[in-house]
């Protein structure tokens, strides 16, 4: 019996009815986890804990929680205690957190079971996931092409069905990016909308924690869990609790839809633009308009986040000294010669370089010239979407310009990790909710996504919407093709 190929409903029915427990949908994730390993999704394990967990939990009524019992994958940069937390980095190679994240408190309290840290870019710092200390994953899809990134660790082991549900941070793309490239569902939440507290900072004005799942529902689901106010993040909505799951299944007649011709430009290739007139002609067949917006500012995002994400990146890092803890440099000859070394050996080339130039942009007149104005365009950035918001419902657009690359493509250009993310930037820049959906396949069969952007705190018409074409669709998206049960 393959539990971890069934919905979400069948599993819970089947516990409820006590015909499997959870024990034995955290055996199987753990076989499949063993089964995929030249994945690389995973940098820790939590098996003995989780086990302990799932018989624990042989002792408590299942009652309509659907995500009971139900293992999630947790990316490595959120704070888990007792367990291991790396950020993918040499620096944080030892790291044992004495407590929790918020959102793990919240996926321990719905009897959830964590199975593991996922593999992730070196801080989030990075599209592809190869900037890792301990190897990029790879995509189930095809093991010779990134996953994505920085979240990619998540999106592979959800892609290749380890287990239904995982979760990742979003600060440029890094949850919606890796989620088209191995065809999975990925939600950047509304900043603000899901606690920070126990979140590795990158950047603290752009880092938001989000759910990643293999369908549009179980995606809301999660976030119904793991949404809230915290008084421990001082940037955390005053929202009240509501299900995310409410318009699912409603019509999209007489919804109104714009789509920016920034995103149908020629950084687009045919194919995903291809694929994206297609998910309009159904949209437009099923009652919806969707209309072609002129965006200002949309080509400034990528200059943006360099600027704000590095500056922020470079304050929040510098804490990592090798004084209070993790790698720490053996035998300086001062204090200063401690700082030095243990950065120097304990973060990669691209943490470093990130880090410096941030540093740069900071320093005296500097933060008025670049950071300064940044934040002044950025904010017009946000009044841009705004504007559109007023007029229509949702606005719609390729989550990448290209289908997942090459894991052996050169690294070298430093530039190209951010143009990767060109597309999903503006959503962090503006604090907005984004979703990608998978909604066809290129000529490589490589999954594509469609991303789906709302205005602030309407998580739930973006579902509406893409449940709405994930039915339409309706992909094969599951890569155990070797599972004839599949």
């Amino acid at each position: 019996m393959k539990y971890l190929d069934k919905t979400i409903e069948e599993i819970h029915n089947a516990l409820k009815k006590k015909e499997i427990k959870p024990i034995d949908l955290v055996e199987e994730a753990f076989e499949r986890i063993e089964e995929n390993k030249e994945l690389n999704a995973y940098i820790t394990l939590n098996k003995e804990e989780a086990i302990k967990r799932a018989k624990e939990l042989e002792e408590k009524e299942v009652g309509d929680n659907l995500l009971f019992g139900q293992p999630i994958a947790v990316k490595d940069i959120i704070i888990t205690k007792d367990l291991r937390t790396t950020c993918a980095s040499h620096i944080l190679d030892n790291f044992i957190p004495i407590y929790n994240a918020t959102v793990v408190e919240k996926i321990n309290e719905s009897d959830m079971i964590i199975i593991g840290k996922t593999n992730m870019d070196e801080f989030a710092m990075g599209s592809s996931s190869r900037t890792s200390y301990f190897g990029a994953p790879k995509n189930p899809w095809n093991k010779e092409k990134i996953s994505g990134g920085s979240s990619g660790g998540s999106a592979t082991t959800v892609s290749a069905r380890d287990v239904l549900f995982a979760l990742g941070t979003d600060t440029g793309g890094s949850i919606r990016q890796p989620a088209s490239y191995t065809g999975i569902v990925g939600m950047k939440p509304t900043y603000g909308r899901v606690s920070r507290y126990g979140i590795i900072a990158f950047a603290s004005s752009l880092d938001q924690v989000g759910p990643m799942t293999k369908n549009v529902y179980e995606n809301a689901l999660l976030l119904n869990v793991i949404a809230g106010p915290d008084d421990k993040d001082l940037t955390s909505a005053d929202k009240e609790k509501e299900d995310f799951t409410r318009k699912i299944g409603k019509d999209i007649k007489g919804m109104k839809i714009a789509l920016p011709n920034y995103f149908m430009s020629d950084i687009v290739t045919e194919e995903i633009r291809s694929e994206v007139e297609k998910a309009k002609k159904i949209l437009e067949e099923n009652g919806a308009t969707v209309d072609y917006v002129d965006m200002k500012y949309l080509d400034k995002a990528v200059t943006l986040y360099q600027i704000i994400a590095m500056g922020e990146a470079s304050s929040n890092l510098a804490r990592f000294d090798g004084i209070r803890y993790g790698y720490s440099e053996e035998n300086p000859k001062d204090i200063e010669d401690l700082y030095l070394e243990t950065r120097k050996n304990g973060f990669g080339k691209e943490v470093k370089r990130r880090i410096m130039v941030g540093s740069y942009l900071l320093s005296g007149d500097n933060a008025k010239i670049y950071y300064n104005k940044a934040l002044s365009i950025r904010d017009d950035m946000k009044k841009e979407f705004d504007r559109v918001f007023k007029d229509y419902d949702l606005i719609i657009g390729p989550t990448t310009t290209t289908t997942a690359y090459d894991l052996t493509d050169p690294m070298d250009d430093p530039s190209k990790s951010f143009m990767d993310d060109v597309l999903v930037i503006p959503v962090n820049m503006a604090g907005l909710p984004g979703l990608s959906l998978p909604i066809g396949f290129g000529k490589d069969n490589m999954p594509i996504g469609l991303h789906i952007i709302g205005n602030s705190f309407e998580e739930a018409t973006i579902y509406q919407l893409a449940s709405f074409l994930e039915k339409k669709v309706n992909l094969e998206l599951n890569p155990r093709k070797e599972d004839e049960n599949v």
